[in-house]
């Protein structure tokens, strides 16, 4: 079994799902963030800084002031674990059940059954040092999973990248399909406001730039 004082954490380590969940509700990793795929396991321990906080909750904005001005239904999560019994588990920055008819997770303490409910329609992960693992052995992890846009923001660059995601294939996408009229071009360009304008200012720049679509 998995010792979880030799434990090494941030990379992808080999593991059965019974030494994964053997971890995973090891009250030593309580603020961990847990990831399984294809027999490996991921448990993330670095601290996030204020780059990756604010950038995250920058994008998450813009993705729900666009729903409420374009009258779309959604369902935001943050930090949030999504497991499907014995064969993975994810826990991304923000995910979204976007539109109508979804099983959609109550609000429980315990991660979300995947046999049960609709994985998110949208999936947002932020990184810098994690930015290769997000393009790479996450994004294999969410084509699997169902999910059905995933974007990775490149914290260093303040950039999101996004994948549509169709028969457990992605490829590169400039504009939503989930979210019909976003363009990506709009949220990396509220990105790079943040470094002159406060919240308030860019949110007024994109309740303007949606209300002219």
């Amino acid at each position: 079994m998995v010792s979880s004082s030799t434990f090494a954490t941030d990379i992808w380590v080999k593991a059965t799902w019974e030494e994964f969940l053997e971890l995973a509700d090891n009250p030593e990793y309580e603020k961990a963030r847990f990831y399984y795929h294809q027999g490996y396991m991921r448990i993330e321990m670095a601290a996030l800084g204020s780059r990756h906080g604010r950038q995250n909750s920058l994008v998450a904005n813009v993705i729900t002031i666009f729903a409420t001005l374009k009258d779309i239904e959604i369902v935001e999560f943050t930090n949030t674990s999504y497991r499907k019994e014995g064969l993975g588990e994810f826990q991304p920055d923000s995910s979204f059940y976007i539109g109508s008819g979804l099983r959609i997770p109550p609000e429980i303490d315990s991660p979300v059954d995947l046999n049960k409910y609709d994985p998110p329609t949208l999936v947002l992960e932020t990184g810098s040092t994690t930015l290769s693992d997000d393009l790479g052995f996450k994004r294999l992890l969410y084509e699997q999973a169902g999910v059905r846009e995933y974007w990775v923001n490149d914290a260093k660059a303040g950039e999101v990248i996004g994948f549509s995601i169709s028969e457990r294939r992605s490829g590169q996408i400039h504009q939503s399909l989930v979210l019909p009229g976003l363009s990506l071009s709009v949220i990396n360009e509220a990105l790079q406001r943040r470094k002159t304008q406060k919240d308030n200012e860019i949110n007024r720049w994109l309740i303007q730039t949606f209300n002219q679509m």
